[in-house]
């Protein structure tokens, strides 16, 4: 005997995109034809299978009042309805296209709701959907109006004849998986539900159906035209142009042009029989001209990020107003650019790119990255039966998108391998909309695209690239490059961002890159603060790899973010001061410096003595002048004095307030003089102690225990640092991960030998080997205590003993424990933020000041942090510490250990002690969680080494 399947909900699994919705075309507010906003409130019921429940509920006197509620938009998981799941790649069903597992959590939706007493009772209406996951089916009044699929498209339906005046009866059934979930594998949480908006549209008769605004610019004759298309004929007008012309007449006149950097918008009005409709019209063109990707006949260079849409609560439910947080975070931080990965983002979104000023490479909601793990096989871009899926998706995004200037490029998708269907797609976008280019990285040879994309190449590789030495076809040696993905910014990092944009601006051809990527996708959690992959007891999951943007997720910028906003600001500042003059560069691409004020300060051991205007040049994009500094002030205290000028906003600007800072330089004018210790005091030995100076020692172990009144717990050498994400690497790349590597040699569990304890006349020496059990290798230590009677100097003395070729260090330094009442941190090196070898650029010498807490950065995974780079002095805990050469500062309540085991933030609990670490050396941090390690000249090298530290009582 055999059973029939239900065929009720074979749409399930059916690879077209679904029935019933009308074609698609452009998304716009109109002026004047009514709307209601179905978001809010719905009773909701959750079921294990896609037909676990009949249709029943869609009736119009269906009791849904045992329901649960949901607020639309939002996702049932986030609402407690099930768990959310995370994987990077991996699909978390059997890979068996285009089927899904039995058990498919479907969420049944009803809203009822009444038309507004004055709702037009003449011409249609149209339902609008613009954004549920994975699949949907819907009913009106009883009615089936179909299904679609297509989680981050817009899907309308026409309902004007099941409207009627009350009680509607809205009902939409969502199952988390569907064939369509195979083409948004999307290194995301799977967040099934309505998660945008929900839309009634009144449509009145003679209304806009669909619309292309056509805006070119000659940046030669300085001239736009504008061409409105439209399916139903009306007039243009433009009043600031003076323009008022038909639909589909083209119309040339004088204009300011549309670029990021200079985001002119027009306001004008398309008007038809029986609607208005506002327009924000941008001039601008983009070719491919010369090999490069000219807007407005100037090669763009883009300082970018990749966003995914992100609220610790909300999921991809985003507000309009946590929309214009993330662009006034990425304008304030020299962001010109956003690539929308890896799915058209909510349209609120392109407005505000519009209006504040960001390219934007839109990208298809495509990605089947789990098929790598068959070599491709079954790939559905490569099978004709779901290409008419793809082309759907392409033409929801190309036309609702379509009139926005600041979508300079469309993207096939991501990480869906090479096919027909992506060809398809090509050829389609290419014929639809010639004003733009195409953009795909994973068709490595350029057969469909206009640009050469690749992720995560190394340094090396991106100069062979820029060299023209790469090779390939004929035709991707002409295309100009972007790393559409590049500096994994998980965790502590990115580093080597000031290398990768030395190499985009020496080489043509580079025009920038993308930062994987915005934001961190931690999900707020009582538990553990913010959760990642595996929290909610996932079958598969990739852990915080999920965590990996350069905000956390509250929108809090993070040290990798302050860094990109140095390395990309668009004025630089060179020269040594010496001379007494700075070099400014006008590093933008369109505008001059006229939106900049320009100040310069002296200080000297970072204390500011003086400061003033500065006087620069109108620059035009790419030109520079030598800018005259004032003469130093006559007394400079005989200190380490420098000039540090800035560049501020000159005026309040729609995204950020006068004196904003958007650019900063340092030049140092007298040098630093070392500290020094006479070593006029000898040790003394008494029965258990040896006191030195202000300082007491163990008079068996050497081991020092005070500083004057200061207790000091537990001084030795330390090379253990709590690995970084990118120190851990990634799975596939196990050649650059280091923490396998220094886990494996046992440099987190070094044992402290005592070898000698020597008095001297003048010092006191203890003798030591630092080594880890198992291993050869270990590194000879000689502390080496001298004082002058008021500050006591110690000098550390490192020999590697044993091959240490293959093994560079952790860290290189000293750490000691504090009481725990040791708290406010002052020092004068590099601050605000933290700083490691190869993430120092936005590290600015001067004095700062901190609570230990605040020296903390909350990672959403424990790691290594808090460093600051470049300290002459640090003061804490009652002591003044003074380093020669420079150090590395840190301070925190918990020990390295401690941080190395914790999971979570929560797993951090204050202890009895602040540790602090004095660190003499520190190795990079690369990107090798999905990129590239620390350059070699960042890592740090077990080699012979001696540094000094000089300490004093703070009376």
């Amino acid at each position: 005997m055999s059973f029939r399947t239900n065929t009720a909900i074979d749409y399930v699994e059916d690879v077209s995109p679904g029935t019933g919705a009308l074609p698609p075309r452009a998304w716009y507010a109109s002026s004047d034809a009514a709307s209601l906003s179905l978001n809010g409130d719905w009773r909701f019921r959750l079921s294990g299978t896609a037909d676990a429940e009949d249709d029943s509920f869609a009736e119009p006197g269906y009791d849904a009042g045992d329901w649960a509620e949901v607020s639309v938009p939002g996702h049932w998981v986030l609402q407690g309805h099930g768990a959310p799941i995370y994987t990077n790649h991996l699909y978390p069903f059997p890979v068996d296209p285009p089927r899904v597992p039995t058990e498919n959590p479907t969420g049944d939706h009803l809203r009822v709701f009444d038309l507004p007493s004055d709702w037009p009772s003449d011409g249609g209406a149209v339902l609008r959907f613009d954004g549920v996951e994975s699949c949907a089916r819907l009913w009106l009044n009883g009615t089936d109006l179909g299904e679609f699929k297509g989680s981050r498209l817009p899907h309308e339906f026409a309902v004007g004849h099941l409207l009627k005046p009350s009680g509607n009866v809205l009902a939409v059934r969502v199952h988390q998986w569907s064939a369509g979930s195979y083409l948004e594998d999307q290194d995301q949480w799977w967040l099934p539900g309505i998660f945008r908006d929900v839309t009634l549209l009144h449509r009145p008769a003679g209304a806009v159906l669909d619309f292309f605004v056509h805006a070119s610019y000659d940046h030669v004759s300085g001239e736009g035209t504008l061409k409105v298309d439209s399916d139903v004929d009306g007039r243009v007008t433009v009043p600031a142009l003076d323009i008022d012309v038909a639909t589909g007449e083209p119309v040339t006149v004088v204009v300011e042009p549309w670029t990021a950097e200079t985001p002119k918008l027009y306001d004008g009005v398309l008007v038809t029989e029986g609607e208005r409709v506002p327009l924000r019209i941008g001039f601008r063109t983009v070719v491919l001209e010369d090999g490069r990707i000219k807007v407005n006949g100037k090669a763009v260079l883009f300082k970018g990020v990749n966003r995914h849409e992100w609220h610790p609560e909300k999921g991809r439910a985003l507000d309009l107003e946590t929309m214009r947080a993330d662009v006034l975070l990425m304008k304030r931080h020299n962001i010109n650019a956003v690539r929308t990965s890896h799915y058209p983002p909510h349209p609120a979104f392109l407005d505000l790119c519009d209006e504040y000023g960001l390219w934007v490479i839109d990208e298809c909601d495509l990605e089947t990255h789990g098929f790598t793990e068959q070599a491709w096989r079954d790939n559905p871009v490569d099978d004709d039966r779901w290409t008419p899926a793809l082309l759907d998706r392409a033409a929801r995004m190309v036309e609702r998108d379509k009139n926005h200037p600041s979508v300079v490029l469309w993207s096939l998708g991501n990480e869906a391998g090479t096919g027909r269907g992506l060809t398809a797609m090509a050829e389609w976008i290419h014929g639809r909309d010639a004003s733009r280019l195409v953009h795909y990285e994973g068709d490595i040879n350029c057969r469909d695209t206009d640009v050469y994309s690749r992720m995560y190449a190394s340094h090396a590789e991106v100069e062979q690239i820029g060299r023209g030495l790469d090779g390939g076809t004929l035709k991707r040696r002409e295309l100009p490059f972007i790393l559409c993905e590049y500096a994994h910014a998980m965790g502590n990092g990115p580093g080597g961002l000031a290398d990768y944009q030395r190499l985009f601006e020496s080489y043509e051809r580079l025009q920038g890159g993308f930062v994987w990527e915005w934001i961190d996708h931690g999900i707020k959690d009582e538990r553990y603060g913010y959760a990642y992959g595996g929290d909610f007891g996932e079958e598969l999951h990739d852990g915080n790899f999920v965590c990996d943007g350069l905000v956390f997720p509250d929108r809090t910028p993070s040290p990798g973010l302050a860094e990109f906003k140095k390395v990309i600001e668009p004025v630089a500042f060179t020269g040594d001061g010496s001379d007494g003059t700075v070099r400014v560069t006008n590093r933008q691409d369109f505008a001059d410096l006229s939106a900049f004020a320009f100040e310069w300060s002296y200080q000297v051991d970072g204390e500011t003595v003086e400061s003033g205007s500065l006087s620069v040049p109108t620059l035009t994009p790419g030109e520079s002048a030598d800018v005259k500094l004032p003469e130093p002030p006559a007394d400079n205290r005989g200190g380490e004095a420098q000039w540090t000028v800035r560049a501020v906003l000159a005026a309040d600007t729609p995204w950020g307030p006068k004196d904003h800072p958007v650019a900063w330089g340092q030049f140092p004018v007298t040098a630093r003089v070392s500290p020094s210790v006479a070593a006029t005091a000898g040790p003394v030995a008494g029965e258990r102690v040896i006191t030195l100076g202000p300082a007491s020692f163990d008079a068996r172990t050497g081991a020092l225990r005070t500083i004057g009144g200061v207790e000091v717990n537990d001084l030795r050498l330390d090379v253990w640092r709590a690995p970084t994400d990118n120190d851990d690497g990634a799975s596939w790349q196990d050649d650059i991960c280091y923490s396998l590597l220094w886990r494996k040699f046992g440099l987190h569990r070094m044992r402290h030998r005592l070898d000698a304890v020597e008095l001297g006349d003048d010092a006191l020496t203890v003798r030591t080997r630092v080594a880890p059990a198992a291993w050869e290798v270990g590194l000879a230590t000689v502390y080496r205590w001298t004082s002058d009677g008021d500050r006591v100097k110690l000098t550390v003395s490192v020999a590697p003993e044993g091959d240490w070729s293959a093994l560079p260090l952790p860290r290189l330094g000293i750490r000691f424990g504090l009481d725990a009442g040791a708290d406010l941190v002052r020092w004068f090196g590099g601050g605000p933020g933290e700083a490691y070898p190869d993430t120092k650029a936005a590290s600015m010498l001067g004095r700062w000041e901190s609570t230990v807490d605040g020296l903390q950065t909350p990672y959403v995974r424990p790691q290594e942090n808090g460093a600051r780079a470049d300290v002459r002095w640090a003061e804490i805990g009652g002591l003044r510490i003074e380093g020669d050469p420079e150090f590395f500062f840190g301070a925190r309540r918990w020990t390295t250990e401690q941080l190395d085991s914790a999971e979570h933030r929560t797993d951090l609990t204050p202890g009895e002690r602040v540790w602090v670490s004095l660190d003499h050396g520190q190795h990079g941090i690369g990107t090798a969680s999905c990129g590239p390690g620390p350059l070699p000249q960042y890592h740090l090298r077990a080699e012979p080494a001696e540094f000094s530290f000089v300490f004093s009582e703070i009376s």
